[in-house]
């Protein structure tokens, strides 16, 4: 099985952003010079997938909007004689295809997967969180998806956390499968301290099958009265196997104000233009204040 589509979850209110996010969708905000959904689009493309499935909500246009080709915009340029500028749009709209579905009901991660069933069909296929960016020499979803040509099954991606932290994760248990991988046992939803040993968290990238629609339709709402994935996943796992992979790279919860801030540090000091002014300025600015 080959995985062609990307679904991207991009309905969530931001409200942790407010009142920055009054007007602009949170996927917007900028990481150095470009929106953060960009990057997660960048790691599809460059991963070899073929079409992305936004799920949206209303408000969210700016998203669509972002990666459509803008004629009076490029008019503009050409008669300004901005040609990089023109380039780099025309790169950016020319990206990828890219399709979008409504979540009508905000019921959570798993409601927005199951409301892109009809558009990715029966084929397995790959989910990002829009607001997780992954900081890695070979993109995480690449990573995932040699490790799926291997086990052909479901995958989710995780971090080791610190135990006093995992309350507030999607929690794995698991047997050690191969280099960085495991075949998952048990997963529990932001689990009370107590509940579980393991410190692997799951982040924001997946690669579900085509069953996993069956088993969200079938999902009463769980933590926060929410369709989770981590349930539909265990169920899953009751009937065949799913497995964790520990991805190389530094994950950000840019949908967090400290990862986000954390985010644009990290990729301003490797940006081709500005990272070398950009991490004299950082340097400068810790020893003064």
């Amino acid at each position: 099985m080959k995985v062609r589509k990307a679904v991207i979850p991009v309905a969530g209110l931001g409200t942790r952003f407010l009142p920055a996010t009054k007007a602009i969708p949170k996927e917007m905000l900028t990481i150095v010079d470009r929106p953060t959904i960009q990057y997660i689009v960048e790691e599809v493309v460059d991963s070899g997938i073929e079409q992305v499935i936004l799920v949206t909500s209303e408000g969210k246009s700016a998203i669509e909007n972002h990666f459509d080709y803008n004629f009076e915009l490029d008019t503009i340029l050409r008669e300004k004689n901005k040609n990089n500028l023109r380039e780099e749009l025309n790169h950016i709209s020319s990206l990828i295809d890219v399709v979008s579905v409504r979540q009508k009901k905000p019921l959570g991660l798993g409601h927005a997967i199951w409301a892109t069933r009809n558009v990715v069909g029966n084929e397995p296929f790959v989910v990002l969180l829009g607001d997780d960016l992954v900081l890695s020499d070979e993109p995480c979803c690449r990573q995932m998806l040699n490790l799926f040509d291997d086990v052909q099954e479901s995958i989710v991606a995780i971090q080791r956390v610190p135990m006093d932290q995992t309350f507030q994760y999607g929690i794995v248990e698991g047997a050690p499968y191969a280099d960085r991988t495991y075949k998952v046992e048990r997963m529990v939803e932001k689990p009370p301290p107590g509940m579980t040993n393991s410190d692997m968290a799951i982040i924001g990238r997946y690669i579900l099958l085509p069953e996993i629609f069956d088993l969200l339709e079938g999902t009463e709402p769980g933590h926060g009265g929410e369709i989770q994935l981590t349930d539909a996943l265990l169920a899953m796992a009751g009937k065949r196997g799913i497995y964790a992979y520990e991805f190389e790279g530094i994950r950000f919860d840019a949908g967090d104000k400290l990862g986000y801030l954390k985010a644009i540090i990290a990729f301003g000091i490797r940006h081709s233009e500005l990272g070398e002014e950009f991490r004299k300025y950082i340097k400068e600015i810790s020893a003064d204040i």
